[in-house]
């Protein structure tokens, strides 16, 4: 599939991202009003490290399905990282044709369920593993082969959805106790869970660096994590808006009734990359994630009670 196809796609998932994550576009509005670019450095996903069977055969909801799309959009894994202590591993991916198209790099993470405490493995399959029918077609995916752009990535968008049952309430506040990316994504399945703002693309004298980004995006209201990750030396420094709440759907445990409650669903972050000497004498752009800074971010959707 061809790279217009990838930065077809990615356009579509940014504008639902941004109605739903006001900060992207309060972000958006700051740069373009101090005539600036706005681009996107990667695009993160999560997903469970399982296999469920289906009418269709065994499907994996690790990363080796949302990989399916990747690949066939020409993406190449560049690079993997694990956090053990929160039981996750991750790829990230890259177009050949990346500063061609102008497109993100991907950030996939998945949770290694097998390693959770039995029980929460359990609740955890029990609600994924009853799919309806009517989202099999998106998990066995057959990649669309046409030239109508608008209607495949509309195909294509339909991945980037939760398509397990809705789960009960009692599930999400058990398996949140233990790891709350596994309740996020019993609750918002594979939607994205952030975009990023490249900061090195903006082009803009108002705000050259992450510092003033982040100070800018602050004086205009929006809730900031404290710090910033990572350093110069290290090639890499990252921040990100909070993580914006939402009322999500559950099943109620009394009732059986679907019921909204408030969760968190995504932040906005911003990425600064910087030039590192890989061989003396011949410094590149850092152009891959750091797992110290990525495990604190992972944190900024975790829910306060």
């Amino acid at each position: 599939m061809n790279p217009e196809l990838a930065s077809y796609l990615w356009e579509g998932l940014w504008q639902e991202y941004k109605a739903r994550v006001n900060y992207a576009q309060i972000y958006q509005n700051m740069i373009i009003s101090a005539g600036g670019t706005v681009a996107n450095d990667h695009i993160a996903f999560r997903s469970l490290r399982l296999v469920v069977d289906s009418p269709q055969g065994e499907i994996n909801l690790g990363i080796n399905h949302l990989a399916q799309i990747a690949e066939a959009l020409g993406y190449e894994p560049a690079g993997e990282y694990t956090f053990a202590a929160t039981h996750l591993y991750a790829r990230h991916y890259r177009h050949p044709q990346q500063a061609e198209f102008d497109l993100p790099k991907l950030f996939i993470s998945e949770l290694i369920v097998d390693e959770l405490p039995e029980n929460i493995a359990q609740l955890i399959y029990q609600t994924v593993s009853a799919i309806p029918n009517e989202s099999i077609s998106a998990l066995t995916l057959v990649l669309p082969d046409g030239n109508n752009l608008a209607s495949t990535t509309q195909q294509l968008k339909q991945t980037f959805t939760r398509p397990w049952q809705i789960p009960r309430r009692s599930v999400v506040e058990e398996v949140n106790k233990i790891t709350q990316y596994g309740a996020w994504v019993l609750l918002h399945g594979y939607a994205v869970n952030h975009f990023t703002g490249y900061i090195n693309r903006q082009n803009t004298t108002a705000y050259p660096d992450i510092d003033t980004t982040a100070e800018a995006l602050a004086n205009l209201g929006v809730p900031m994590k404290a710090e910033i990750e990572g350093d110069v030396t290290c090639g890499l420094r990252q921040t990100a808006t909070q993580a914006v709440t939402e009322m999500v759907s559950v099943v109620d445990d009394s009732s059986h009734a679907e019921i909204q409650i408030p969760w968190t669903y995504a932040y906005y972050e911003l990425a600064q990359r910087y030039l590192i000497e890989t061989e003396p004498g011949k410094p590149q752009l850092f152009d891959a994630f750091l797992g110290k800074n990525a495990q604190q971010l992972f944190e900024m959707t975790r829910k306060i009670a």
